[in-house]
């Protein structure tokens, strides 16, 4: 039988020995972390520890590096090297099988990732069109009686497919309300959907190609159909915040019907299809707030190019919040201008629908 000491002497030779096959992490107060390296973008690291999951390290806070796995290092100067990784007297040592030692200062490494990291993210930069599609389904309802009789139902769906060079976006939406107090019953309906397609040419300048649906009833639009396309500029492209900058031609072809009712039995004589084009100018930002919420934002102005001081606008605002992994909460505000709107109708369409989120990965 083995005696006390023998057995706290096993133990830790033990824990010394499973210490031994995990990186660690030195920060410059002393502290010291033991667990799997996951990530690095030169700013924070990520350490997958079993006590606390997930830890997110300020790079310049990290005294030493010692891994006991292969790493894939991205370093300035666009040198990558893949090894397991030590740090020393500020420089960063990559072990590699092919070149022997690469050495680098620990402020010129851009990018970290392990194995499983680095296969997630090759995968990312070719995924088929069956793949890699993220999104949402947001749904919204709402009933009233009493003094008022009214349902409202509001449908939205995204789906977005991200490769290293190309970005696909769909979207539909619908947003309908009846009032059954109203003499006769009146119905407000709007139906929006499209596509685009963007294609980078330089790390800043993008084209897009896109086509864009509406049914308005509040406006008696029966159609319209926007068929565009043009440059993008990505002014900021981070982790958090997305900032693009459109410009580009279109052409629309709209469908009104009769406007609204005459006050004799018979309605506004208002029907009339225009074709015509307009220049495309626009501006899509997307922020992330906190670990949480996502904001989203764009505003579009589609000048007439044949008729002069005619155009449309439209400003969106939106924002999801996590509840848990699927799951979320959604706000969405709308304003839909336009310059010339049908004897009976006014300029403005303002929307605004809050509901659940449901989220999709691909």
């Amino acid at each position: 039988m083995l005696r006390k000491v023998e057995v706290l002497t096993l133990t830790a030779l033990l824990g010394l020995s499973l210490s031994s096959f995990a990186d660690q992490i030195t920060l410059k107060n002393g502290d010291h972390l033991t667990g799997t390296v996951v990530k690095s973008d030169g700013k924070t690291l990520v350490l997958h520890t079993d006590a606390l999951g997930d830890v997110t390290i300020q790079y310049p806070a990290i005294q030493q590096i010692t891994t006991d796995q292969d790493l894939h290092v991205s370093l300035k100067g666009g040198k990558n090297a893949i090894g397991h990784v030590s740090t020393s007297d500020g420089k960063i040592e990559i072990a590699t099988k092919s070149e022997g030692t690469v050495e680098a200062p620990k402020e010129d490494v851009t990018l970290i990732r392990n194995d499983a990291e680095q296969t997630a993210y090759d995968k990312s930069l070719h995924p088929g069109l069956l793949h890699g599609w993220t999104g949402g389904t947001n749904v919204g309802f709402s009933v009233a009686r009493g003094n008022s009789e009214t349902e409202n139902l509001a449908l939205a769906f995204n789906a977005v497919h991200t490769s290293l060079n190309d970005k696909i976006t769909m979207y539909a939406s619908s947003i309908n309300t009846k009032n059954d107090l109203a003499s006769p019953t009146t119905v407000a309906s709007l139906e929006t959907g499209g596509i685009r397609y963007d294609r980078n040419v330089n790390p800043k300048l993008f084209v897009f190609g896109s086509a864009d649906f509406m049914a308005n009833k509040l406006q008696y639009l029966d159609l319209r159909g926007v068929y565009g396309g043009g440059f993008g500029y990505h002014a900021i492209a981070s982790d958090a915040t997305i900032l693009n900058f459109l410009g580009g031609l279109n052409f629309t072809h709209e469908t009104y019907s009769n406007g609204a009712p005459d006050g004799t039995g018979g309605f506004v004589s208002y029907g009339k299809t225009n074709r015509f084009a307009a220049l495309t100018l626009g501006e899509e930002l997307t922020h992330k707030l906190g670990k949480g919420t996502v904001v989203t934002q764009n505003v579009g102005f589609f000048p007439d190019l044949q008729q002069t001081g005619e155009y449309r606008f439209t400003f969106n605002l939106g924002t999801v919040t996590k509840l848990n992994k699927w799951l979320g909460w959604q706000n969405q505000f709308n304003d839909i201008y336009v310059s010339n709107p049908p004897t009976g109708s006014k300029s403005n369409d303002v929307i605004f629908t809050t509901g659940l989120n449901i989220a999709f990965t691909h």
